[in-house]
């Protein structure tokens, strides 16, 4: 199966329109199928083209939180289960909650990010008091799929079973909120050393921070898969900011296309968020560091080459600006040597 291939697996995944939403929702049943989910929980093939459907249905036509950054988020969960062996460490039923976190975890994304809503004061950010707004719609919207009979891959598990994937669905997408970044992952840091697959509250942490893991995974693809990706969120960023300007409302960090570039967004970033999650979880599962640590790295130093490349060309047009400047001033040698040739010739022409 392709997608276990330690070598190339990040490499299968969509670059923004390579793949049409019909082989994306093909290759989705594919992966709950190789996971051994469709025989392990009796989930009928028909319910689970529905639900995939449905879930199709309510990803929007936006840059980046589309229903592709659905199927990459995905399939790179799909490929840490394989890579760190989880299979033989953690209960089926986790597994299936953390792949079906991954397929939801977008769900009907408005564009706008919490600090929109927050700031604009939107339905969304009243309903659920300004508390991850975004992240608890993704995860209604979820269970009100999972509501209807015909789209509820859960239907043949027991009660308990199925209370079991509700509260880790909702954990793992409620974590997918940045806000609470620091957060999980120093809890995550905490119980490192110490960590035990049986222990609920360690796996709790865990499946938080694969989500996390999985959600911004981009730059741990191959460059002519990641950058694509990063244009489409630069575009979504650069909407946001406009309506922010246009709605007197404070402009969100990152998000003014005024003041960022493409390497501005990514280094600090990549430093600082990626960069730390990843190297914590390579430390429980070392065989991740080829696979996820060392291509954030490099696309650290592809971007810090770019800023610096920006910079140097922005000191040079302002170095050629200010000679022009220079040489035009009042005063200047250049301007005065072409005033003394102005004022010889006019008197050349008043003498003839």
């Amino acid at each position: 199966m392709v997608f276990k291939e330690q070598d190339g697996w990040t490499n299968y995944t969509c670059i923004p329109r390579q793949w049409e939403d019909a082989e994306i929702m093909v290759l989705l049943q594919v992966m709950y199928t190789d996971l051994d989910f469709i025989a392990t929980f009796n989930i009928e093939p028909e319910v689970l083209q529905h639900f995939l459907f449905e879930v199709y249905r309510r990803y929007n036509n936006i840059p980046f939180h589309n229903f592709k950054h659905c199927f990459c988020v995905t399939q790179m969960m799909y490929g840490l289960i394989w890579m760190t062996d989880l299979k033989s460490k953690i209960d089926s039923i986790d597994l299936l909650t953390m792949l079906t976190s991954a397929v939801c975890h977008d769900l009907d994304h408005t564009g706008y990010n919490n600090a929109y809503q927050i700031n604009a004061r939107t339905e969304l950010a009243l309903r659920y008091n300004d508390i991850s707004p975004l992240e608890n719609h993704h995860s209604a919207v979820a269970f009100e799929i999972l509501e209807k009979r015909e789209s509820n891959i859960f239907r043949n598990l027991t009660i308990e079973q199925y209370k079991r994937i509700r509260e880790g669905i909702i954990k793992c997408i409620l974590a997918t909120d940045m806000t609470k970044h620091n957060e999980i992952l120093s809890k995550f840091k905490m119980i490192l050393p110490v960590f035990d697959f049986k222990n609920k509250d360690h796996k709790d942490v865990l499946m938080m921070i694969l989500i996390k893991v999985s959600d911004i995974s981009n730059e741990a693809r191959p460059m002519e898969v990641a950058e694509p990706w990063l244009d489409c969120l630069l575009q979504e960023f650069y909407n946001q900011g406009d309506m922010e300007k246009l709605e007197g409302l404070p402009v969100t960090p990152f998000m003014d296309r005024d003041k960022v570039t493409k390497p501005s967004s990514q280094t600090g970033f990549i430093r600082f968020v990626l960069l730390p999650l990843f190297i914590e979880l390579a430390n429980l599962f070392p065989c991740l560091e080829q696979h996820i640590v060392d291509p954030v790295r490099k696309a650290l130093d592809y971007y810090t080459e770019m800023e610096k490349a920006l910079e140097r060309d922005k000191q040079n047009r302002a170095q050629e600006k200010a000679t022009k400047s220079k040489e035009s001033a009042p005063g200047s040698q250049a301007a005065s040597d072409a005033q003394t040739a102005s004022v010889q010739e006019c008197s050349k022409t008043a003498a003839q």
